[in-house]
């Protein structure tokens, strides 16, 4: 659940800040808005800052997120020295969906190569059953009948 919020709440961070909004407001805004863990986590990182926080430490505890990493440290640059933000966030979200993709990607081909086994599995025995046995059966019979096999 929050590596699918996260590109969410960096492309509306992207959008806040893209209309003028500081990274502190943005987070608020948009923590408050999608709610979950992860907005949650921002909801309360803003707050801190609002309320006299250090930013660094309180965008570190944000970073503490699995995947939120880059972001909390982009909205932090932003905060600090007042870097534009918006693009650097925006290729944030892009690439964490790239990856979220990746991810699926890998998970599926995966899926693919351990269904051979149970698979394989529940064919042999038909196999077996229609194939292998039945010359088995035949040549048995020949030996049995006649002493030799082919006659």
């Amino acid at each position: 659940m929050i590596a699918g919020q996260l590109p969410l709440a960096a492309d509306l961070l992207a959008a806040c800040i893209a209309v003028g909004a500081g990274p502190r407001e943005a987070a608020e805004e948009v923590g408050e808005s999608i709610g979950g863990p992860v907005g949650d986590r921002l909801a309360r990182t803003a707050a801190e800052i609002r309320l006299g926080g250090e930013p660094a430490e309180a965008w570190g505890r944000f970073a503490e997120i699995p995947g939120a990493g880059p972001l909390a440290r982009c909205l932090y640059r932003a905060g600090s020295t007042g870097a534009p933000a918006a693009q650097p966030v925006a290729r944030l979200a892009e690439s964490m969906r790239a990856e979220r993709a990746a991810a699926a990607v890998a998970r599926a081909q995966r899926a693919g190569v351990l269904i051979t086994a149970p698979v394989g599995l529940c064919f042999l025995p038909a196999f077996l059953a229609v194939g292998v046995a039945p010359v088995i059966i035949g040549l048995a019979g020949d030996l049995l009948a006649t002493g030799r096999p082919g006659r």
